[in-house]
């Protein structure tokens, strides 16, 4: 599979997946999950839709629409049905695509919102696939003196590496392999916005970490990926860094 020279070194092991079904809620964790040509199945495939027609999302820009609170909702997929649900701050659960859902987001944010599938206008904000070490969260929590709760970098995969530094930094344009069958690319870093910061259904929050990330790391966690094999990850997965023959 590798060139003489060119084998795929092990940097770490996948110690989390995790997936957002409906854009910008919380998400759900998973031990195994399929990776398919758009990113993990299902990953930010349904979005709350503002009346202008912007996403919702934690930020405005041409595509979103800032709408605060809705990561107190958390959203799923039961894979076999294809079915995916949301439930709100009191736990209530709604089907997507009931207008009840529809009803209840709208209520809840005293604005018209309707949950929709991604169609021409993608639901992702920078690449198909975000990934984060452990390496990275604990360099995270020196800068800010406490605790960072890795589920707020809302990164896809959690990658288990060693030491405290941005590790995954010197990675950049690189391949890494997941698994049995799971080819990445490596793209440049994750730019953070508010996000990071804002209450999240499922995450504990210290105290801010935006700013630092700013003073110290241009204010980026993480490295976007994009799809180069499809296939299943699962926790505890070999990750290795590498080149694709050709490549």
């Amino acid at each position: 599979m590798s060139q003489p020279g060119c084998v795929p070194q092990v940097v770490g092991r996948i110690a989390e997946i995790r997936r957002f079904p409906v854009k910008s809620t919380a998400g759900e964790s998973l031990s195994v999950a399929e990776i398919d040509g758009r990113g993990l199945q299902f990953d930010r495939r349904w979005a709350a839709y503002t009346a202008d027609g912007g996403i919702a999302s934690g930020k405005t820009t041409r595509r979103f629409r800032r709408v605060t609170g809705l990561l107190r909702w958390r959203s799923a997929v039961d894979v076999p049905s294809g079915l995916a649900y949301l439930w709100d701050c009191d736990d209530r659960q709604y089907e997507v695509g009931d207008p009840l859902a529809d009803k209840a987001l709208t209520e809840a944010f005293n604005q018209p919102l309707a949950v929709r599938t991604e169609s021409a206008v993608e639901h992702h904000d920078e690449s198909g696939v975000h990934i984060v070490t452990t390496s990275s969260i604990r360099r995270v929590e020196q800068l800010i003196g406490a605790a960072f709760d890795p589920h707020r970098s809302r990164a896809n995969l959690l990658i288990e590496t060693d030491g405290i530094a941005f590790l995954e930094d010197s990675w950049s344009g690189a391949l890494l392999w997941i698994g049995p069958s799971v080819v990445l690319r490596l793209g440049v870093a994750m730019p953070r916005c508010v996000m990071i910061d804002q209450p999240q259904t499922g995450a504990y929050l210290t105290v801010p970490a935006l700013k630092p990330l700013g003073r110290e790391h241009n204010m980026s966690l993480g490295l976007k990926a994009e799809v180069v094999r499809t296939g299943t990850v699962s926790v505890g997965d070999a990750v290795r860094l590498g080149q694709i023959p050709g490549g």
